[in-house]
């Protein structure tokens, strides 16, 4: 790997990527990283600079609403939740929206079941994640490409309008060599919707009952490389909780009681793992923690370690994104620097 140097500096108020509103604080949590070329074995693309996000004190998000955007039960979890976690300590109402019914994912008796328990699986993860309300829209699992998506983005719109959406985290609609549908075509219809939520002239038989509303931010994410990648979020403080909504997902994925099955096996074989511990939790716990978002990461998750992404960055643990905020307006200030008194 190229030795990567990069300079490292607190952004001011003049920051591109602020989000407008936000505290002295919230501002000085940011920090940008001016990076050589990335090596395509890290799994990113080239960018030419990306924003640690870290963790700020107080609510300085109070008042706005986060949607949590996934299409099964375990995304989110594995990818963001410590993104999740931080945001809605920082003083966001959060939603989660999940647009498949995992009807093909996990393990179940029957058809039914395993809908019903990934669906049980989801509102864990809402709970431990601090969001209020899930939304499941129920398309086939793998087969959302079969799909109107102008149906699945007229939904987005709603939800948009209706919870009034600042910000979205989810599946990154451009991400190259994405092989699930579900993935990409729920990335696509939520990034399809943004626009026309904020518009009076965009399905306008829904504004008898919702009014338009415009998303400010996005924090997409992929599973698979190479991967935009600008905004660093530093989840040291989050990690734990981050485990944790792996560990209710029981029903699918690489986390859930994965941890306890393998202390239970190594056992039978007249082995054990001290990292696994001496009873179930510790188990499921350590094994999602150090092997699912760590050393096993790229099998499990094909994705790098939360770890390392933190390492390289100084962090202790970080989840990455290709961000999208709000555009820092020229005009405003040239007006503030230039606009005189009208003479009378």
């Amino acid at each position: 790997m190229k030795r990567r140097n990069f300079l490292e500096k607190t952004l001011t108020t003049s920051g591109a990527l602020l989000v407008p509103g936000a505290s002295i604080a919230a501002m000085n949590s940011k920090t940008s990283v001016n990076e050589a070329p990335v090596d395509k074995n890290d799994n990113e693309t080239i960018f030419d600079e990306v924003v640690i996000e870290r963790p700020v004190s107080g609510k300085p998000h109070l008042g706005k609403v986060l949607a949590v955007i996934q299409p099964h039960c375990d995304d989110i979890p594995i990818f963001a939740g410590g993104t999740v976690a931080k945001l809605i300590d920082e003083g966001y109402t959060g939603y989660l929206i999940r647009t498949t019914n995992d009807d093909a994912a996990g393990s179940g008796k029957n058809y039914g079941e395993v809908v019903s328990n990934n669906e049980a699986d989801t509102e864990a993860v809402a709970r431990v994640l601090g969001l209020k309300k899930t939304y499941h829209l129920n398309y086939r699992n793998h087969n959302m490409d079969e799909n109107n998506i102008q149906e699945i983005k007229a939904r987005m719109i709603f939800l948009i309008r209706m919870l009034k959406i600042d910000t979205v985290i989810c599946y990154d609609p451009w991400a190259p060599y994405e092989n699930n549908p579900d993935h990409y075509i729920t990335g696509r219809a939520v990034e399809a919707a943004i626009t026309p939520a904020g518009s009076h002239l965009d399905y306008p038989e829904q504004l008898d009952l919702v009014k338009p509303h415009g998303v400010s931010e996005r924090y997409f994410f992929t599973r698979r490389g190479p991967q935009y990648v600008n905004r660093i979020v530093d989840i040291s403080k989050y990690i734990d909780k981050k485990v944790e909504s792996n560990m209710v997902n029981v029903t699918q994925g690489p986390a859930g009681n994965n941890g306890s099955r393998l202390r239970k096996k190594l056992a039978a074989e007249g082995k054990s793992l001290p990292i696994l511990g001496n009873d179930d939790r510790t188990a499921d716990f350590n094994y999602i923690k150090h092997f699912v978002l760590d050393i096993e990461s790229p099998r499990l998750r094909y994705s790098p370690s939360d770890k390392k992404i933190g390492e390289k960055y100084g962090l202790e643990w970080a989840e990455r994104f290709h961000y999208i905020g709000p555009i820092h307006s020229n005009q405003d200030d040239y007006i503030t620097k230039n606009a005189v008194p009208l003479k009378k």
